[in-house]
């Protein structure tokens, strides 16, 4: 059996920078409520980066599903879909200082 080694260097930068913010992909995020496996990843990832100091971040968030669980696992932040669509950078300033 051939082993994977690109995953155990993905988790060795938690260990080796100083890292704020871990986003969670929006490939676990997409079947979330219908997938158990997706599910589970998602809470571990975000126990373990609790447990390390650091804050979570979902992406691809659209529905409501989507977002109740993630804030019952404990996720620290969510962005997609079900708040805004992707937005250039002048929008996005005009949307949050309201000119």
């Amino acid at each position: 059996m051939e082993t994977d080694y690109s995953t155990f260097s993905s988790l060795s930068y938690l260990k080796q920078f100083d890292i704020d913010y871990l986003k969670i992909d929006r490939s676990f995020i997409k079947d979330l409520d219908k997938d158990t496996d997706d599910n589970v990843l998602t809470e571990a990832i975000i126990v373990m980066a609790h447990k390390l100091g650091i804050r979570t971040i979902a992406e691809g968030v659209e529905t409501e599903v989507q977002r109740d669980i993630l804030k019952s696992c404990g996720c620290d932040f969510v962005q997609g879909f079900l708040y805004s669509p992707a937005v250039p950078a002048a929008e996005f300033e005009k949307m949050i200082t309201g000119k």
